[in-house]
Formats: C-alpha cells, structure tokens, sequence
C-alpha cells in the first residue's frame, strides 16, 4: 500500500475498504472477507443487540449477516462514491435484519460452522447500558470507532514486535490513551535497561505512529481525501456520546 500524507492531513490510501469489499467479491475472497470480519464485527454486533436481541441470537445475527454479505450480492454495481463504508455496512445490516425471511436462509447456509470467534469475554466487552443511554446507531458508531483504534493499536504492536521492542510497546501502551506509565519512564527505563531520555522519546515515537496508523485506518473508510479530516472528528464525537 502507497500514501502520500500532505499538509493538510489529506490522503490517498489505494487500499480501501470499498477496495477490499469487491476483492471479497472475487473467486479467492477468503482473506478479504475474514479482514472485514476481524475488523468491524464488534460494531455490527453491538448494533444488533442495542435492537433487542439476545446474546446467543445476536451472535448468530452476526456471524449470519458476514458469512451472507457477499452471497446476497450487494457489492455487485457497487460504486464508493455512492458513501463511506461506515455507512454502507450500517445500512447493510440494517436490511439483513428487516428481512426475516432472507435472515432465516442465511443462517441454514451458514450450517452452523462459525465464521466468526465470539468468544465469552465479548459480551463484558461490549456491555449494554441502559436502553436510554446509547441508540443501536449511537451504540454502532461508538464500537466502529474502537474498532478504527484497536486495529490501529494492533498494527503497531506488529511493527514493535518486529523490531523486537515489544516489551517497551506493552510498558509504554497506556501513553497512547492518554494515560501515565505505572511506575514512570525511569521505571521503566530501570527495567528494559534503558535511559530515561530514550523511554521518553519511544514514547514519542509510538504516539506520532499510532496517530499514523489511525488516519491510514480511517482513510480506508472512504472514498475522497476530503472526507479524511471530517471522519476522523465524527470518530471522535461518537466516543464522547
């Protein structure tokens, strides 16, 4: 994947999720739809419970909504100018589950193999509120944006572990939310055998790639550099709903 980042935050990432969404759609569409269903199955999920469904039927919702995504045909025409991906999934889901009948026959096809792994902690992950705190959109939209930063985060953790700084990412991990390092940079200098000077400036480092990281994952989302910026607040804005 290329970019180009300019003054402005403006970019272009070749690799979209629009992209990704019609590789999915090829004959080999294995690794494209696991991606999507890695990244973004979360939001997904919390939208279908904030609807009134019940765990296990959730879960089955969404594993039923990814494993039918391509074979109900929707990519097919399919034009990204026509929105942002965070959009067109909502609306995707949206219709899967106004169709009780499509909803039903997608389920059967799935044959009870998992395409998804949901596991037990999920549910603590993604606790419900009270009904009147957060709409199914409201809810959605907040879990798209975690999604947007834990794979960002994830990304990163990849890159350190190649470098085989992983230990200093995990001690300086906090810092990238905003938090203090347990113990503070000498601490942790004193364990990685470490100046503190050097802690302080991996900690700077890790910070500005993070925010890089975070933008490439937020570019994939649309279409036009423009939008960049302006998804990139509304990301925000939902986490502080």
């Amino acid at each position: 994947m290329t970019s180009s980042i300019g003054p402005a935050g403006a970019s272009r990432f070749h690799t979209t999720r629009w992209s990704v969404v019609l590789a999915a759609g090829a004959a080999d569409s294995a690794a494209a739809l696991e991606e999507l269903c890695s990244t973004y199955w979360r939001p997904v999920y919390g939208f279908v419970r904030r609807r009134g469904h019940g765990l296990e039927e959730a879960r089955d919702l969404t594993q039923g909504f990814f494993s039918t995504f391509l074979e109900r045909r929707d990519v097919e025409g399919l034009d990204p100018a026509r929105g942002r991906f965070r959009s067109y999934l909502l609306a995707s889901v949206k219709n899967f589950l106004a169709n009780e009948k499509e909803r039903e026959r997608a389920l059967k096809r799935g044959g009870g193999a998992p395409l998804l792994s949901l596991s037990l902690d999920d549910e603590s992950e993604l606790a419900l509120e009270p009904a009147d705190t957060r709409t199914p959109e409201g809810d959605y939209e907040r879990q798209w944006a975690l999604a947007l930063l834990r794979r960002a985060l994830e990304r990163l953790r990849v890159e350190e572990t190649d470098k085989g700084k992983r230990a200093l990412f995990e001690r300086l991990k906090p810092t990238l939310a905003g938090e203090s390092v347990e113990g503070g940079y000498t601490t942790v200098a004193d364990e990685l055998d470490l100046t503190t000077v050097a802690v302080k400036v991996a900690a700077h480092r890790l910070k500005k790639r993070y925010g890089e990281l975070l933008l490439e994952e937020v570019a994939r989302t649309v279409d036009l550099p423009q939008e960049i910026e302006d998804e990139l607040h509304h990301l925000f804005r939902a986490l502080e709903r």
